[in-house]
């Protein structure tokens, strides 16, 4: 029988995806990390692929009473946000529009404060003409990462890839459709949570991020 692939943390994840991201024909590529359990994964990319971090703000919407249910998710600016819904999911729940109206609303608000938190150690990149590479520690439903994809789709990047060290199938036959590559380690047929293909799977805390952040675009891949 086959074993699952068990990543020790995010680090070791992140330096087993530089591998295979690395073979690949990458021009000028800016490493986009969704934060916070993306941004150690893409650390070891950026660092491997002398590339600058950023992060992809997106926030999942959860349905009442179950939080970790994503019946969508949001990316982007209040003015011009960009929306995934779980029609389907919504309509079984029972969510009204202004359930999913409320909760874009706080979800954009919970971005917005992230943006302020880690604005000064954020490098100014320009995404017109270069290759975007969106990461994740793990993709199950795949909305959250997929509002991110469409907002910096907007962005016009040359290529936009999506990488993740696991991915659900049903998740990454999605990511097929938005991108123009997919780059996955591994995509089991059982998924039941990212964490499960993970020994140590802490959460991140914003000063992780942050230290991370800085360190990376501190070594001079900015720019």
């Amino acid at each position: 029988m086959r074993r699952r692939l068990i990543f020790a943390d995010r680090a070791e994840a992140g330096r087993l995806l530089a591998a295979r991201l690395q073979i690949l024909e990458l021009d000028c590529p800016v490493v986009f990390a969704l934060p916070r359990g993306g941004v150690p994964v893409a650390a070891e990319v950026a660092r491997a692929l002398a590339a600058p971090l950023d992060l992809a703000f997106a926030r999942k919407l959860g349905a009442p009473e179950q939080p970790e249910l994503a019946v969508g998710a949001v990316a982007g600016v209040p003015d011009a946000p960009e929306i995934v819904l779980n029609s389907t999911l919504i309509a079984g729940l029972g969510l009204s529009e202004e359930f999913i109206s409320q909760s874009v609303s706080r979800e954009l608000a919970a971005i917005e404060r992230q943006r302020a938190c880690y604005q000064a150690v954020r490098p100014a990149i320009e995404v017109s003409g270069a290759t975007a590479i969106v990461i994740d520690d793990g993709v199950a439903t795949g909305m959250t990462i997929q509002a991110a994809l469409r907002h910096l789709r907007g962005r016009k990047p040359s290529r936009l890839i999506a990488a993740a060290p696991v991915a659900a199938s049903d998740a990454a036959t999605m990511l097929q459709k938005e991108v123009d590559q997919v780059v996955l380690i591994s995509v089991p047929r059982r998924f039941r949570s990212v964490g499960g293909f993970y020994r140590s799977f802490p959460q991140v805390s914003d000063e992780e991020v942050i230290a991370l952040l800085g360190a990376v675009n501190a070594t001079g891949a900015v720019g």
